[in-house]
């Protein structure tokens, strides 16, 4: 109880009487956006299972120093104990005939790929691209990767049956949870927010939680701006 006190109390140095009014008043704000997420994270969680996977897909895998493309089903990707798996469409390539991977998923997975190691032991996750895996296991080397379990939906209709694919071959970054329920594979969750239209001046916001980079800008003076965006080089 002193503890808690103390913090009601803090203070940090030279701070105005105006600047601590303020920051309580947005303190009371973070109490409830804190509240309001975990209530939206139960709601989540009540959330019925979704459809049955109409098929086991095949993803093509080239594990780090491997030099042989492997053939992965979806139901291996469940191992021995953990019945969820987390699997992000990575946007790559980004538009029909560009080979080019999208500088913002991976911002994505620069990140995640770290926090991979401590994920799976928890829960399976997979990151899927469009691309061939040779060329998707070529950009991981660049970027340092080597976590993260990478799979190839070239051969496949993977991306285009849970909408992470156009018409017209464009990619999106969509995040999905898929749950094993005895022989059964069944659909969870996915970052629908990535489909609502947003308010004015925001973005989407769908994989926010697995994208620290943007939590961090919003705690600066000038927020996350509006034109700024990740870039492959810089």
């Amino acid at each position: 109880m002193a503890a808690v006190k103390a913090r009601r109390k803090a203070r940090f140095p030279a701070e105005s009487t105006d600047y601590r009014r303020a920051r309580n008043r947005l303190l009371k704000s973070e109490v409830e956006l804190r509240r309001q997420i975990e209530s939206v994270a139960a709601q989540r969680r009540k959330l019925p299972l979704g459809g049955e996977v109409p098929q086991d897909y095949v993803f093509e895998a080239l594990a780090p120093g491997e030099k042989k493309v492997k053939k992965v089903r979806l139901s291996q990707l469940f191992q021995r104990g953990k019945d969820t798996l987390f699997l992000y469409n990575f946007m790559f390539p980004e538009s029909l005939g560009s080979m080019k991977p999208c500088p913002s998923c991976t911002s994505i997975i620069d990140a995640v790929d770290g926090a991979a190691l401590h994920v799976t032991q928890r829960i399976n996750f997979v990151v899927v691209a469009k691309a061939p895996i040779d060329k998707f296991r070529a950009h991981a080397r660049k970027r340092g990767w080597r976590n993260a379990l990478l799979l190839s939906s070239a051969n496949n209709s993977f991306n285009a049956d849970y909408r992470a694919e156009g018409p017209d071959g464009q990619q999106f970054p969509l995040a999905h949870v898929f749950v094993r329920r005895g022989k059964k594979i069944r659909h969870f969750w996915s970052s629908e927010l990535w489909f609502a239209t947003p308010d004015p001046n925001e973005d989407m916001r769908h994989v926010d939680f697995m994208w620290p980079m943007w939590s961090i800008f919003d705690t600066t003076p000038k927020g996350r701006g509006k034109t700024w965006g990740a870039e492959l080089e810089y």
